[in-house]
C-alpha cells in the first residue's frame, strides 16, 4: 500500500510517499480501508518534536479518518468488511501508524458509526476537533445556560467545533477573527458576535458589547500575546480552557491577572481520556450537534498525493478542516 513516512522528527518537510507493506490485524484491531483522512496542527507539532509521543520510524502521521473495514483480527465481533467507520481518539497516528496510508490497524473500540447525516468528509474531519471541543467546554463541570463563552481562533477546525458545541448547550458564543468574511460565517454558526483580536481596541468593544456582564470560560487556541487579553475579559471565577499555542509562548505573564477574581487555567488533553471516555464523549457530542442540526465544516480537500500542500492550507488557517482524500 502507499503511505506517507516521516522519516525523523525535523518537520513535515520530512515526508515522503512510499509503498510500505500492508499492515496485520492483532488482537482485537480491524483494517480500515480509508477513504478520508484530515489533517491536525498536532500532526505539525509532532513532526517538529513539540508534542509528546516517541513513534517508531519510519512513522505514518494522520489522528482522523473514515473508511471501510476490510480484515478484522482475533476477538473482534460486531462488525462485517464492507462497515463503514470513522477512527475515535486514539494511539493511531501517535505512536502507532496514522491515518495518511491507504490501510491503518485500528483497535475496535476506536471506531465509531458515521453519525445521521454527515458526509465522509465531514466525519473525517469532525471526530478529534469535536472531542477536543467538548472536553474544553466541559473540564471545568456544567456551565450554567446562557454563560458568555469566548473561542479564539474561532474559524479553526477546534474552534468552529466549540462554537458549535457552545451554541448547542445554549451558551452566548463570543469569536475571535481577524477575517471579516469568516467572522460572518461564524456568525451563521452560531456565534452572537465577533471580534478582530488584531484590533487594538478589540478588548474594550468587547467588554462594552457584553456589560455588565464578563466571559465565563474562555477556550483559547492561540496563546501568545493574546491569553493575558483574554484573562482580562474573564469575570470572577473565570476559567480558560487551553487548547492550542499557535502564537507561540505568553510574554511577560503576570500571574497576579489570576489572583482576585479567582481566575483558573487548565490544559485540553483528549489523549488523557480512556477509550469509553472517548466514546461517551462522541455519542453527547453528536446529540448535541444534531439538536442544531450542526455538522463539521470542512474547508477544502486534497488529493492524497499533495499532503504537503494541504499542510500549506493547514498553516494559512483555513475555515474549518483540512481533509486528504485517498480515492479508495
Amino acid at each position: 500500500m502507499r503511505a506517507w513516512l516521516l522519516d525523523d522528527l525535523t518537520g513535515i518537510g520530512s515526508l515522503r510517499l512510499a509503498e510500505v507493506p500492508d499492515p496485520i490485524p492483532q488482537q482485537g484491531e480491524v483494517i480500515l480501508r480509508i477513504r478520508y483522512a484530515s489533517l491536525n496542527p498536532a500532526d505539525r507539532y509532532l513532526a517538529e518534536r513539540q508534542y509528546p509521543a516517541k513513534p517508531s520510524f519510519p512513522h505514518v502521521l494522520g489522528r482522523d479518518g473514515v473508511g471501510t473495514v476490510e480484515q478484522m483480527g482475533p476477538g473482534v465481533t460486531g462488525l462485517r468488511p464492507g462497515d463503514r467507520r470513522a477512527v475515535l481518539r486514539s494511539e493511531v497516528g501517535v505512536n502507532r501508524p496514522g491515518t495518511f496510508a491507504e490501510r491503518v490497524a485500528v483497535p475496535v473500540d476506536n471506531l465509531v458509526e458515521i453519525p445521521a447525516g454527515w458526509s465522509d468528509p465531514e466525519a473525517a474531519g469532525g471526530v478529534l476537533v469535536g472531542l477536543t471541543a467538548y472536553q474544553a467546554l466541559t473540564m471545568w463541570g456544567a456551565l450554567p445556560p446562557d454563560s458568555l463563552v469566548l473561542v479564539t481562533g474561532a474559524s479553526g477546525g477546534v474552534g468552529v467545533a466549540t462554537v458549535q458545541l457552545a451554541r448547542a448547550m445554549g451558551h452566548k458564543v463570543i469569536a475571535l477573527s481577524r477575517s471579516q468574511d469568516k467572522s460572518r460565517r461564524l456568525l451563521e454558526l452560531g456565534a452572537v458576535m465577533t471580534f478582530d483580536p488584531g484590533n487594538p481596541d478589540w478588548q474594550r468593544s468587547a467588554k462594552a458589547a457584553i456589560a455588565p456582564r464578563r466571559v465565563d470560560l474562555a477556550v483559547d487556541n492561540i496563546g501568545g500575546k493574546l491569553l493575558p487579553q483574554v484573562i482580562d475579559l474573564l469575570g470572577d471565577l473565570g476559567k480558560v480552557s487551553v487548547v492550542g499555542r499557535l502564537a507561540g509562548p505568553v510574554p511577560e505573564f503576570n500571574t497576579a491577572t489570576l489572583f482576585f477574581r479567582r481566575i483558573r487555567l487548565g490544559g485540553v488533553a483528549v489523549g488523557a481520556w480512556t477509550s469509553a471516555e472517548s466514546r461517551a464523549a462522541w455519542t453527547e457530542l453528536v446529540r448535541l450537534m444534531a439538536s442544531t442540526n450542526a455538522r463539521p465544516l470542512v474547508d477544502s480537500v486534497f488529493s492524497f498525493e499533495d499532503l504537503p500542500q494541504a499542510f500549506e492550507r493547514l498553516a494559512q488557517g483555513p475555515m474549518g478542516k483540512v481533509i486528504l482524500d485517498l480515492g479508495t
